[in-house]
């Protein structure tokens, strides 16, 4: 049995180049990200090994002590090997202008996005308060500065 959890309200303003577009949603009640849609007049065409900026058309008023993360739609990776090149790409709370995603083409063909085309999703994460300490050693712990794939 799952608990109801508490619900964060997120205000979310739809700019008049989202008209006739669906709210951003998401797609099942167990998914953690909403679904964002392609906001463009007209087509945008992604040469391969290229990146365009896709307008979301909404802006969003994140709460102090939390960031929303826009990350790539992992059929469109499998399928067209479509990515988002700031993945996930970071919104801050203080940051009010329309959301945009940044889409790559790795694949070998044009990607063509429509208005309309559900290209990425948009997920809600908690920031904790973090204030730096600066000191002259850190702890030591058992990998050290190991880093880059050094356990094999």
């Amino acid at each position: 049995m799952h608990e109801k959890q508490e619900q964060a309200e997120i205000a979310i303003y739809y700019l008049a180049h989202h008209e006739g577009l669906p709210p951003i949603e998401k797609m099942t009640d167990g998914s953690s990200g909403f679904d964002i849609t392609a906001a463009s007049e007209n087509a945008i065409v992604i040469p391969p090994g290229k990146a365009s900026l896709v307008p979301s058309g909404f802006k969003l008023s994140i709460p102090r002590g939390f960031e929303a993360q826009v990350r790539p739609r992992s059929g469109l990776a499998l399928n067209r090997r479509i990515g988002l090149l700031n993945s996930p790409g970071t919104i801050d709370s203080d940051y009010r202008g329309e959301v945009g995603v940044i889409m790559f083409n790795f694949g070998d063909e044009d990607f063509v996005v429509k208005r309309g085309d559900r290209i990425a999703q948009l997920v809600f994460c908690p920031v904790p308060g973090i204030r730096l300490v600066v000191t002259e050693e850190l702890d030591e712990t058992t990998r050290g500065p190991g880093g880059f794939g050094h356990t094999g």
